[in-house]
């Protein structure tokens, strides 16, 4: 039995366990046992079907079908979850069917709204392929599709009802693939754990190497500190908002590229640097404490410069849209301490001014 750590997110009639570990896939009841009818389909993409699909259905005895989709941020749309429905209805899947996502956040995402709409709601499990995923996207109900306007406009909070996150999947992933996916890993250590942070500085190395050992433990670190989060705002009424950090600014990033400049890990990135430099220019974190943010990121291999045809006014305008926009009034997490973040509206729009125009002429 491959070695696993099991961790609860704590929601009530919805709470729900995550496993990681190492070769998790090797264990077929963890995904079989919560396939709760007689029906399952497995949505992935191109990229990982080849990998891991066939280990997916030998999970279990149920009907299963299958809907490979192309891969790529800009297919993470309208049009793409239709095929999903399309799928659904095709094979007559009833409400009792389990959807199963089998890849990337795009996958984890578009199958979770999905299942979030077919029929009212059906169940679903996600299994992570990518460390974003893993470590962010996998866990805590968002789903949702992006919408050329704006990232993420179109979605709902539907919990799945498992996640099993197999750390040697990882082992395929492309190295900028995996160091993006570590912005959300150092993202917990900015808002909630600063011990976390210090243990991302001194393992940072075998990180990198993949060693299995570290990245089980920092994938572990990062969910417990997201499904603390969410079991104390499930639906972003509050606090959930810090999850959020830099992502106000790569957001913009990534819809000024229509997803197909940086990917979304690195423009969490710049935006993360984005959110030190103004609250360091707001007096709220300290110069030490700016710069320990910035190198982490730097050594990591992750971008804290934004995209040279990008302006002042170009992030202003995308980030008025921004869901965190109230009554026009862009709000942002920043930093008080490494570890403590908070949401505001309050502060100097002079000093935003001032971060943008710096990281615009670099």
């Amino acid at each position: 039995m491959p070695a696993l750590k099991t961790l609860n997110v704590d929601l009530g009639e919805r709470s729900y366990p995550i496993f990681i570990g190492e070769k998790l896939l090797d264990n077929p009841s963890l995904v079989a046992d919560f396939i709760r009818g007689g029906e399952a389909l497995v949505v992935t993409n191109e990229t990982v079907a080849p990998l891991y699909l066939d280990r997916v259905r030998a999970a279990s005895d149920v009907r299963l079908d299958t809907l490979v989709l192309p891969d790529g941020e800009r297919y993470k749309s309208v049009e793409t979850v239709q095929r999903i429905y399309q799928t659904l209805l095709e094979n007559r899947h009833s409400r009792q069917t389990t959807l199963i996502a089998l890849g990337g956040g795009v996958v984890g995402d578009m199958t979770g709204f999905a299942a979030a709409t077919y029929q009212r709601g059906v169940n679903f499990i996600q299994i992570p392929t990518t460390l974003l995923a893993q470590v962010d996207s996998s866990v805590g109900g968002k789903t949702g599709v992006n919408h050329p306007l704006g990232k993420n406009m179109i979605g709902a909070f539907h919990q799945p009802v498992a996640v099993v996150a197999d750390v040697a999947t990882l082992a395929t992933l492309p190295d900028r693939e995996y160091r993006a996916g570590l912005a959300e890993v150092i993202k917990y250590g900015l808002i909630v754990d600063e011990d976390f942070f210090r243990w991302l500085e001194t393992n940072l190395g075998p990180l990198l190497a993949r060693d299995a050992k570290v990245l089980a433990t920092a994938v572990e670190r990062s969910c417990r500190c997201k499904a603390r989060v969410v079991a104390e705002d499930e639906r972003e009424a509050g606090i959930r908002a810090i999850l959020n950090l830099g992502h106000t600014f790569g957001h913009a990033i990534e819809t000024a590229q229509h997803y197909q400049g940086l990917l979304h890990g690195e423009a969490v990135a710049v935006g993360m640097a984005m959110a030190a430099d103004l609250s360091r220019r707001l007096g709220w974190l300290s110069e030490t404490e700016a710069d320990s943010a910035f190198d982490l990121l730097r050594a990591a291999g992750l971008p804290v410069t934004v995209p040279r045809e990008m302006t002042p006014g170009d992030f202003m305008a995308l980030m008025a849209v921004d869901k965190k926009a109230v009554g026009g009034e862009i709000r942002l997490v920043l930093l008080d301490a490494i570890g403590a973040a908070r949401v505001s509206a309050d502060y100097s729009r002079d000093a935003l001014a001032a971060t943008l125009a710096a990281f615009c002429q670099r």
